[in-house]
């Protein structure tokens, strides 16, 4: 098996399509069939299922699948196995952020990194955390750097490098707004504006209060804080955010509760050999963590 053919089933396999494959590939929709017909001839069955324009894994496809994956990983880390003897530090690093910490808290680290090592081409995707998580599992990713999981996989290296406080807030029209003091209870009596319903974040607010017996009424939702904060700010709900997002626009409730805290940091699958640009971007990212993050469990 050839690993071009296997990227082109992987492709297809994700995508749910050979077109988006051939996009994702920056090839033909023939060219991705013609792999994939060759991969089939080779493992000796079909692959996918083709019902208009539904494509689906048979279950030969679906066996290969997670083996594809081992075999690509294997093939990459051999690579920079052997690249790492040189001692250099290029090639490209690909890792990925959530939209928060790439504009709150990575940047220095980002500047420094660039001008230590210009020769590296640096592959940054923004991604939600949960999905990092994923694609590090799945060997799509060296490096992440997101809001860190309450219970990590075992297969992940997991590291925190700062710890955010959230805070409860509201928008200065709101009905809560200018109270003195306020109990956690309060807030359940109000619609809530929370990040969306899988992500770590959400899972922190929703079980802090299910640790008093209380239930959060969410009324939107929504990935990105930073458009939170406005759907506070015009007063669609309180919300919890982190101190380096709150301003004028918003007020902090005197909720009668620690603040909330979640871990935020890298991960790397324990199994993969690490490029020595990723090893130097570990050791910036080692050379930033927070006295809290250092204590953090």
């Amino acid at each position: 098996m050839d690993t071009q053919s296997l990227q082109a089933f992987l492709a297809v396999a994700d995508h749910g399509s050979f077109s988006l494959a051939g996009e994702h590939l920056h090839l033909t929709q023939p060219a991705v069939s013609k792999r994939i017909a060759g991969l089939e001839d080779q493992v000796g069955a079909r692959l996918f299922d083709r019902i208009g324009r539904r494509v689906s894994l048979t279950e030969a496809g679906r066996l290969l699948l997670p083996r594809a994956r081992q075999i690509l990983v294997m093939v990459d880390d051999s690579r920079r196995a052997i690249g790492n003897l040189s001692g250099d530090v290029g090639g490209s690093l690909t890792m990925a952020t959530s939209h928060h910490i790439g504009l709150h808290r990575l940047p220095p680290i980002l500047k420094a990194y660039t001008q230590a090592h210009p020769e590296v081409r640096l592959d940054m995707r923004f991604l939600d955390s949960e999905q990092a998580y994923q694609d590090v599992l799945d060997g799509e990713l060296e490096l992440a750097v997101v809001t860190l999981a309450p219970s990590p996989a075992p297969d992940l290296t997991v590291v925190p490098v700062w710890v955010d406080q959230l805070r409860f807030v509201c928008g200065r029209d709101h009905p809560l707004a200018g109270r003195e003091q306020l109990p956690l209870s309060a807030l359940s009596t109000f619609d809530a504006v929370l990040p969306g319903h899988l992500t770590f974040t959400r899972g922190i607010v929703v079980d802090t209060f299910a640790r008093e017996g209380l239930k959060v009424q969410v009324a939107l939702s929504t990935n990105y804080l930073e458009t939170l904060k406005m759907m506070v700010a015009i007063g669609l709900g309180w919300s919890v955010l982190p101190e380096s997002l709150i301003d004028d626009e918003i007020e902090v409730l005197p909720i009668d509760h620690r603040p909330i805290q979640r871990p935020l940091g890298y991960l790397m699958h324990k199994s993969r050999t690490l490029s020595n640009a990723a090893r130097s971007m570990l050791a910036m990212l080692e050379a930033a963590r927070s006295p809290e993050a250092r204590h953090w469990g």
